[in-house]
């Protein structure tokens, strides 16, 4: 007897994880266990004899993963890129299959579709194939603002505006989510730069940080409820934001009630013991060292069981809702064919269409065409690093055009593929990367530009970008034409305008490029950004007309790159081997970046200094036109109600975007002209037909931050909403009256900046 009682005594201290017993398993826990659970497996390790309950095994290719206790039932669940989606090794050892993803329109592109109905479709394929490759959790949405348009990583991220940053990410997070896996919103917070983004100290104003930079996470986090938040790797305000319990405590958890993990962003800093106090669940991609950290302070008393167990919970309630403590077995077998068509969709409604002189677009179809560029052949689907995708293949523009039945010249495809064999082999010959390498623009013979102009009907060329992890973007032959591009174009037009035909420009990029100085040479701009494996027949749909162009600009062209405010205060003249000189004295925007330019970020500055642009926030062109009319505002108990009915004017179906924006009374604070607030895109309008669309604004959201009284605002007095086009095109306006100011008081984080 007193042996069976034994065993049911062991039993019982050594529960099996389940949904109703997490408290009971972190009392059987040890502090070793506990310390291991909140450091992560260290890019994949496996635990011998461990399957984390999947069928087929390990998923090969993931980011990371969590560390199995398996005495206690808990499984190893698996973390994986990327944001335009799943990245994981499309071979494996030991089989024949392929595990190949698709490779989705980047998170600039579907921001520009300004459609939350549209991402929330694209992710959930892109979950689908999360869900069915074994993997628990997306590192994605990355949230973080367009502050300036040379951040390298700006293709992953949605907006220079939090509100349609906030709803796009919100919109991903659902639909990724609706299959069961996880998401982690980052890079929380101000990863506005990737130079020296390990160590950069960003410097930021109460009030900057919490209606900007922060402002985005918060609408994504409160409305969709990531599984995970991923904090950054930067300094804020003099703190590693992974340390900081501002941001993790009291921000994340006090004022937004966040009930998820935080994780860390990938390397191993040495304050591990400190992001652990301040409510870091999570260190990835977790090593030893970190464990040890973790047992020692507990023993030493630096810190709490408390905090330990507070993280340990955390992870045990993300555990339980896992496809690996389910032990889902997935497929290795998404339907790939059918995310093609949602990408090409996809990517077809967001693209922007720039200009539109005399009606170039759309194309009768059937065309010859003389396609320029060597982004025609090198098509850049999205960005490098972990925004990148193993996909099976990428359509590139010759593909594009030729399936939406165009005809094009063969000579230009020869002369281009003899160049990228010449620089490939050029560069093979120099022991150059060439795998990583984007071909730059060859000068190309003007004198031939006549013939072809005398044998096809239009010109298309396309200028390409490549962006990624790692690295900043910059002006000279980047953010600005270079050489070669801009003699292309201007040899280009100048042949076939003057036989009376056209030129498009395609602007094949992953971030803002100057446009200003010459897009008066171009009869059309197309801009698709880095629109996924799929995205040059979503082109090719545009340019004949299949699909009507709809996406609007999610962010500023400026005319000049120092026409933007934070140009001041960004690393766009960086060069590496000046800082490995000296680094006994802090370098300016490498180690620390003063956001002296406070809020005036984006159209914000440019709307509210009268400041002339090249292309507005918000702007973007269509086939056919639209008429904006009864706009209408109903002030309710909380916030107002708008209203306003779009009527297709045109000759040709289409889809109109409504950006509600609204300018509120100062109460003593120096505000933008006006600030987006909601957003609305139409169905597809029939000539003649109408749709009324309505918007609900909370008073919370028509509020600013008053960082000296350490609370959100909504003054009294009189609110004007506009209903806009874009953020310089007003088409009708309507008011109200806030009898008394309004106020919210948060937690104290940011208390020493805000003074």
């Amino acid at each position: 007897m007193m042996s069976v009682l034994a065993l049911a005594a062991a039993a019982s201290a050594q529960p099996a994880l389940r949904q109703d017993n997490i408290e009971d398993v972190i009392k059987a826990m040890t502090l070793e266990e506990k310390a291991t659970l909140l450091v992560g497996g260290a890019r994949g390790a496996i635990v011998e004899g461990v399957t984390s309950g999947h069928a087929a095994g390990p998923v090969q290719g993931a980011a990371g993963n969590t560390r199995p206790i398996p005495r206690l039932g808990i499984p190893m669940t698996y973390l994986a890129d990327g944001p335009a989606g799943l990245r994981i090794s499309p071979t494996r050892a030991g089989t024949d299959k392929t595990f190949y993803c698709t490779g989705f329109p980047v998170g600039t592109l579907l921001a520009s579709s300004w459609d939350v109905n549209l991402v929330q479709k694209v992710t959930t394929a892109m979950g689908n194939e999360v869900l069915e490759y074994g993997v628990d959790v997306l590192l994605a949405p990355g949230v973080n603002l367009h502050r300036n348009p040379l951040c390298g990583r700006n293709f992953e991220y949605f907006s220079e505006d939090p509100v349609l940053s906030g709803n796009m990410a919100a919109a991903y997070i659902k639909g990724v989510q609706s299959n069961g896996v996880g998401t982690s919103i980052k890079h929380y917070a101000a990863n506005n730069q990737e130079t020296n983004r390990n160590e950069d100290d960003a410097i930021i104003s109460a009030r900057a940080l919490r209606e900007l930079y922060l402002k985005n996470f918060e609408i994504a986090i409160t409305s969709a409820e990531p599984w995970t938040v991923m904090s950054s790797y930067n300094k804020l305000n003099g703190e590693y934001t992974q340390q900081s319990e501002d941001l993790l405590t009291k921000v994340l958890r006090d004022d937004w009630g966040y009930q998820g993990i935080v994780m860390t962003d990938w390397g191993s800093k040495a304050g591990t013991v400190k992001s652990a106090a301040a409510g870091n669940d999570l260190m990835e991609p977790g090593n030893q060292t970190e464990i040890d950290r973790i047992i020692a302070a507990v023993k030493d008393g630096s810190l709490s069981m408390e905090e330990v167990d507070r993280n340990v919970r955390n992870m045990l309630n993300y555990i339980v809702k896992t496809p690996s403590f389910r032990k889902y077995s997935y497929s290795n077998s998404p339907d790939l064919k059918a995310h093609a068509r949602v990408a090409r969709d996809a990517a077809a409604e967001s693209i922007v269409l720039l200009r539109n002189e005399a009606a170039t677009l759309p194309l009768k179809g059937g065309e010859s065409v003389a396609l320029y560029g060597v982004g025609a052949i090198d098509f850049v689907a999205g960005g490098t690093g972990s925004g990148n995708v193993n996909k099976a293949y990428v359509v590139n523009m010759v593909e594009g055009l030729q399936n939406a039945g165009f005809k094009l010249d063969a000579s230009l495809q020869d002369f281009y593929k003899a160049y990228m064999e010449y620089d490939r082999a050029s560069r093979r010959l120099s022991n150059a990367n060439v795998r990583s390498y984007k071909f730059a623009e060859p000068a190309f013979p003007a004198q031939a530009a006549a013939a072809q102009a005398a044998r096809n009907d239009v010109a298309v060329i396309v200028i390409g970008r490549n962006a990624g992890e790692g690295a900043d973007r910059r002006v000279t032959d980047d953010f600005e034409l270079t050489a070669a591009e801009r003699a292309l174009i201007s040899d280009v037009s100048n042949a076939f305008h003057k036989e009376g035909k056209k030129v498009i420009v395609v602007l094949n990029v992953g971030g803002v490029i100057e446009t200003a100085s010459w897009k008066n040479m171009a009869d059309a701009i197309l801009l698709p950004w880095s629109p996924g494996q799929e995205g040059a027949n979503a082109i090719g749909d545009i340019l004949a007309g299949k699909v009507n162009p709809s996406g609007k600009l999610p962010m500023t062209f400026p005319n000049t790159y120092f026409d933007i405010p934070s140009s001041a205060n960004f690393p766009y003249d960086y060069q590496r081997n000046a800082v490995q000189q000296n680094r006994r004295q802090p370098l300016k925007d490498v180690d620390v970046t003063n956001y002296s330019e406070d809020i005036w970020v984006g159209y914000r500055y440019f709307d509210t200094a009268a400041k002339a642009v090249s292309y507005p926030f918000g702007f973007g062109l269509s086939y056919t036109s639209f008429a904006y009319s009864r706009p209408s505002v109903k002030a309710g108990k909380d916030g107002f109600t708008a209203s306003v009915t779009v009527t297709n004017t045109g000759k040709v179906a289409g889809k109109e975007v409504v950006e509600l924006f609204v300018a509120a009374p100062a109460g003593g604070l120096d505000k933008p002209a006006k600030e987006l607030k909601s957003f609305a895109k139409t169905k597809l309008l029939q000539p003649g037909e109408s749709q009324t669309l309505t918007f609900n604004v909370s008073s919370y959201q028509t509020a600013s931050f008053d960082q000296q009284a350490n609370c959100w605002v909504a003054a009294a007095g009189t609110y004007t909403v506009y209903f806009c086009a874009s953020v310089s095109d007003v088409r009708g306006s309507a008011s109200f009256k806030l009898a008394r100011p309004l106020s919210w008081k948060v937690s104290d984080a940011f208390a020493a900046v805000a003074k």
